[in-house]
């Protein structure tokens, strides 16, 4: 899925599938903003006593993916908010396997693809609304997930 080249890709095409099945070319399956992509290695220290050296070993421990960050314009869709209070009540099919695929320029081939598995929400935010202000009217939702993986 990779596709290497010289130039860097833009940041800007993009889709995010959220599994539920939703067409992610479709209003309700378009984002803004998708931060947070990431995986961090906690790293383990350790020495034998009689180690010829007066450092520890480095080794790898256990992986934790970042939070993934989520925005976009509120456009009436209540998808998000019925997905986290799958969560917050328990039920066994919150746990999704979300992907966002990076496009090339024209919009016809996924360059990189990052897939988030037993992804569920762990925080939304409504838009901070202001009578004086012409902002659009944003929502931010949070996600965590078991492990995430690059194609």
């Amino acid at each position: 899925m990779a596709v290497l080249r010289d130039n860097p890709y833009a940041g800007f095409n993009f889709l995010v599938d959220l599994g539920d099945g939703t067409d992610v070319s479709s209003v309700s399956a378009g984002f803004a903003e998708v931060t947070g992509l990431g995986v961090e290695v906690s790293v383990i220290e350790y020495r034998n006593g009689n180690d010829k050296t007066n450092a520890p070993r480095r080794l790898p421990g256990l992986a934790r993916p970042g939070e993934v960050r989520l925005r976009r314009g509120v456009i009436g869709s209540l998808s998000l908010c019925a997905w986290i209070q799958a969560v917050v009540t328990g039920q066994p099919a919150a746990h999704r396997t979300v992907t966002i695929q990076l496009q090339n320029e024209d919009r016809t081939a996924s360059v990189l693809k990052w897939k988030l598995t037993n992804a569920m929400p762990v925080s939304y935010k409504g838009p901070a609304l202001s009578a004086g202000s012409s902002a659009i009217a944003v929502e931010e939702l949070v996600l965590t997930c078991q492990s995430m993986s690059m194609e």
